[in-house]
C-alpha cells in the first residue's frame, strides 16, 4: 500500500486518535504536548448536555484554562437550533458554526480558515464516533473522543453502543475508560 493510499485510508477511519473521559480531562498540558494550537469542540454532549441550556461551572472554567493556555476554542455543531448555539458562543465568547453537517469535513475546514490555522495543529473532540470522529479524520486533523455527558434517550444509548467497537481499538486511551457505555 503505498503512503498516500495509507494516509486515505486512515481519513476515512471512524477510530479516534484519543479518547478521555470528558472534555475536562483534556488538559492544556496534553495540547501543547500534542502541539495543538486550534480546538474544536461539539456542543451537545460534549460541553453541555442536549437538555442544558448554561455551562456547568466545571466547563466554564474549563474553557478558560484552555483559552488562556494560547489555544484558540472553536464550536462546531450540528444543531438546527441557532439560538442555542449562539447563545453558548456569545456566554463564552467563542465562535461558532452551527448545521455543520459532521461527518463532513467541510465546517471544520471554514473553521480552520476563519481562524487561520492549518490541519496539522489544529483538533475537533467531541462525544460520537461516526460524527466527530470521521469529520476529524477526513479533515485530516487530531480525533479526540470523550464518553457523552447524558444519555437522554434509547436512541442515543443505542447509537453509542454501536461506537463501541471503535471506541475500543482506540490505542490512545486516557484516564479510566469504560469499553461500554
Amino acid at each position: 500500500m503505498t503512503d498516500a493510499e495509507h494516509e486515505t485510508k486512515k481519513r476515512f477511519s471512524c477510530i479516534p486518535r484519543y479518547i478521555f473521559n470528558g472534555i475536562t480531562d483534556i488538559t492544556a498540558g496534553f495540547l501543547e504536548q500534542s502541539g495543538i494550537k486550534f480546538l474544536m469542540v461539539d456542543l451537545d454532549n460534549t460541553i453541555a448536555a442536549y437538555d442544558e441550556h448554561v455551562l456547568s461551572e466545571e466547563i466554564a472554567h474549563w474553557l478558560k484554562d484552555i483559552k488562556s493556555s494560547g489555544v484558540e476554542l472553536f464550536l462546531i455543531s450540528n444543531s438546527t437550533r441557532i439560538k442555542r448555539v449562539k447563545s453558548f458562543s456569545v456566554s463564552t465568547g467563542i465562535a461558532f458554526i452551527n448545521k455543520a453537517n459532521k461527518p463532513s469535513p467541510k465546517s471544520l475546514f471554514r473553521a480552520m480558515e476563519t481562524a487561520g490555522f492549518d490541519c496539522g495543529v489544529s483538533a475537533l473532540a467531541g462525544d460520537q464516533v461516526f460524527t466527530d470522529a470521521l469529520a476529524a479524520n477526513r479533515a485530516g486533523v487530531v480525533s479526540i473522543i470523550i464518553r457523552p455527558k447524558k444519555f437522554t434517550n434509547p436512541f442515543l444509548r443505542l447509537r453509542y453502543m454501536f461506537e463501541v467497537p471503535f471506541r475500543v481499538m482506540c490505542k490512545n486511551k486516557t484516564g479510566n475508560i469504560r469499553a461500554t457505555m
